[in-house]
């Protein structure tokens, strides 16, 4: 059976997650609140994030940089893109 969340970035319900993406708090909160849909959204921002901007995932900066990112992304603010990059046209 499908577990439901109501799902803080669309605001709606719907499938939830399987486990939590990691340990503690915050991957609790993601998920109790977000959806599969929306977290795997957040997988494709997030390495189109690093790959573009060239970012060096060992670096704390850079893992603080995501950490914001990830909380604005699931709750449906607006979150940094990647410079000159473009969905293709069949996308």
């Amino acid at each position: 059976m499908t577990r439901l969340v109501f799902c803080q970035k669309y605001q709606t319900e719907l499938e939830g997650l399987e486990f939590a993406p990691f340990p503690g708090s915050e991957g609790q909160r993601i998920f109790e609140q977000i959806s599969k849909q929306a977290w795997q959204e957040w997988l494709k921002h997030q390495t189109l994030l690093i790959n573009e901007k060239r970012l060096n995932v060992m670096e704390p900066a850079t893992k603080q940089f995501l950490a914001e990112q990830r909380q604005k992304f699931l709750s449906g603010q607006t979150v940094e893109q990647a410079e000159g990059w473009t969905p293709p046209a069949n996308a």
